[in-house]
């Protein structure tokens, strides 16, 4: 990227997001919570650090974040943030283990649960595992305005039920064919089996807005003309090493370089999210716990 290019990029956010209008927070009623699930076609096009400086970015907005580490078998959040967990998710089978023994804090404070393995098993789980694990993750709810899922990758059958069961999904896609054509993909999984679809795009590692509004056009037409679905976009991540310094030294960029444009834009993001739109609280936590875990009284 030239000097000219990158002072251009700067120009761009920073006009963005001095146009942007600031209101109050809106709080949620305790044990309410709105459930995003962050997902993509492919792999390696920045999901867990959008999902990771994402959180970081609606916490100091004010917002309380949880992010729950559904990438499952992968430790990826663990890698970005530079944390290693004690503890995962299916400990809370075991009668003695608490919520809080489960919760990490990450940079800033930031608090996740790590997914560990075998939760694909959780349509196997006896009534009364699934009970124990659907009462201690309730309380998640008390305690976070926001609950991040970073899903894997693809279309399989663990990423789509935690795809379908959240509330609000985000996409993330970068310019490449190949990621446009598996984003299509989870689109179109989506569009069939979604009961209510609120589904948005991010556009990651774009080199000017123009690009990333040709992405999204391709998209958002191929989606209105096969799927008969209308999909938004949330937004845009300008292409940025300081990304990739802040991955190898395993601390999230908005930590490292919290001035870089790709940070901006991570802020831009989290202003889309908190004041950009309605506010999408439709099943909730329980009711994504519910779905999840298969569990119905």
């Amino acid at each position: 990227m030239t000097t000219d290019q990158a002072e251009r990029l700067r120009q761009i956010v920073g006009t963005k997001a001095e146009e942007e209008p600031k209101e109050e927070l809106r709080a949620l009623p305790v044990g309410s919570a709105r459930v995003i699930a962050i997902t993509s076609g492919k792999g390696g096009v920045g999901k867990t650090n959008l999902t990771v400086n994402l959180a970081l970015a609606l916490q100091e907005a004010g917002a309380r974040v949880l992010v729950i580490d559904a990438d499952l078998g992968m430790a990826n959040v663990d890698v970005v943030l530079g944390t290693k967990s004690k503890g995962h998710l299916l400990n809370l089978l075991e009668e003695s283990v608490t919520l809080g023994d489960v919760l990490q804090k990450g940079p800033k404070g930031l608090r996740y649960i790590s997914g560990g393995s075998g939760i694909e098993k959780a349509a196997d789980f006896t009534r009364e595992e699934r009970e124990l694990l659907l009462g201690k993750l309730a309380a998640c709810a008390d305690f976070a305005d926001v609950i991040l899922i970073d899903t894997g990758a693809g279309l399989g059958k663990n990423v789509m039920d935690f795809i379908l069961a959240a509330d609000e999904v985000l996409l993330l896609t970068t310019p490449e064919p190949t990621a446009l054509t598996d984003a299509y993909a989870v689109m179109k999984a989506y569009s069939m089996y979604a009961k209510e679809k609120n589904i948005r795009l991010v556009v990651n590692r774009v080199y000017d807005e123009a690009e990333s509004k040709e992405v999204v056009k391709k998209l958002q037409q191929t989606s209105e003309r096969f799927l008969g679905m209308t999909i938004d976009c949330l937004g845009y991540i300008f292409e940025d090493s300081a990304v990739m310094r802040s991955v190898r030294a395993q601390t999230p960029f908005l930590v490292a370089y919290p001035s870089c444009i790709a940070s901006r834009c991570i802020h831009g993001l989290a202003n889309a999210v908190l004041y950009g739109s309605r506010m999408t609280v439709t099943g909730g936590w329980r009711g994504f716990l519910r779905q999840i875990f298969k569990f119905t009284r």
